[in-house]
């Protein structure tokens, strides 16, 4: 019965903020003002989804203590270490919001954070990782803390830059959500947080709401935090690679930007739109299909993995289906400019 209630005010309280929106931007002038360059929407745009969303889980956090539910739905103090981690990461993106920071500061303060979290939270470092398809799991001995924080670092980068166009993160958070309550990993958390997210994407979709980096970052250590928790608390967990397929499309989409911008001898953190979502729209210049398009290309994996088909042919086939699809739409393009 307690249950039933929390759930009903998450979505009272979320419907009333859906409701009020237009008051709410008006009170907190947090608009994301157009540039022409990275940023080609026409009008500004309230960036405060981020933040909607770090009130939302404070409010979980403090309703699921008060009812003394936070011993039955997690292990040690895990929810104190998300509010925390998550928190550091939520301003470190909401300054670079309005501040527009450095690349180089961004991932300094994101690392650092890390650092002292994990110093102060041991348990969330990364001691070791199992292979499905390998009978031994690999220990990484003295690199843990630094493979650890490299981990965070990246899955934030990858996560912010999957962030290009309306719906796509959180659409792409939600299908990560609900792998997590399938798992039967802390389903009542990731329920009660998908509601914030489903409201947040109405708003998104009418373009009333951006997510903005500060929502990126704090989303990415949930999910960073989550498959860690997950790996050492669960018998069910899923595997070093099992993870790899789940995040592969935002993961190797970072990995190709980075290797192109090194190459142009630009920063491997500075954007850009070459994207793949970038490339896609404009090819079909159709964001609801673009959004389908790379959803897709995130979820098929996933499901030939819990079809229990071998993870490392799974990455052979998700890699060349990803080529083929960038090559396409590179040849595409130089054929659109030549016959210009």
């Amino acid at each position: 019965m307690e249950i039933f209630f929390i759930f009903l005010f998450i979505i009272l309280f979320n419907f009333l903020i859906y409701l009020n929106f237009k008051n709410i931007s008006k009170v907190l002038v947090f608009f994301d003002k157009p540039d022409g360059k990275l940023k080609n929407h026409k009008d500004p745009v309230s960036f405060i989804g981020g933040l909607i969303f770090l009130i939302n889980l404070y409010l979980i956090s403090f309703i699921i203590k008060i009812i003394n539910l936070d011993d039955l739905i997690f292990n040690s103090n895990f929810l104190d270490i998300i509010l925390i981690l998550g928190s550091i990461f939520f301003v470190i993106g909401f300054i670079d919001d309005f501040k527009n920071l450095s690349p180089n500061i961004k991932l300094l303060l994101i690392i650092i954070s890390t650092f002292f979290v994990i110093l102060f939270f041991p348990e969330i470092k990364l001691e070791s990782i199992k292979i499905s398809f390998l009978k031994h799991h690999y220990s990484f001995g003295d690199y843990s803390f630094i493979f650890t924080l490299l981990s965070f670092a990246l899955l934030a980068n990858a996560i912010n830059m999957f962030d290009g166009i309306n719906l796509q993160l959180i659409c792409f958070t939600l299908f990560i959500f609900v792998i997590f309550i399938l798992k039967s990993f802390l389903p009542i958390f990731f329920i009660l947080l998908s509601i914030n997210l489903i409201f947040l994407g109405l708003l998104n979709y009418q373009n009333k709401v951006f997510i903005g980096d500060g929502g990126c970052y704090l989303i990415s250590s949930i999910i960073g935090l989550t498959f860690i928790y997950q790996y050492k608390t669960f018998s069910n967990f899923l595997y070093g690679d099992q993870v790899f397929i789940i995040l592969f499309i935002p993961a190797i989409d970072m990995l190709r930007l980075f290797i192109l911008r090194i190459i142009k001898k630009k920063h491997p953190f500075k954007g850009d739109l070459n994207h793949l979502h970038h490339m896609i729209d404009s090819f079909i210049k159709n964001k609801s299909l673009t959004i389908l398009i790379t959803l897709s290309l995130c979820i098929l994996p996933t499901l030939l993995m819990f079809l229990k088909l071998e993870t490392y042919l799974i990455l052979v086939l998700s890699l060349i289906l990803y080529l083929s699809l960038i090559l396409f739409l590179e040849f595409k393009k130089k054929f659109y400019k030549s016959s210009e």
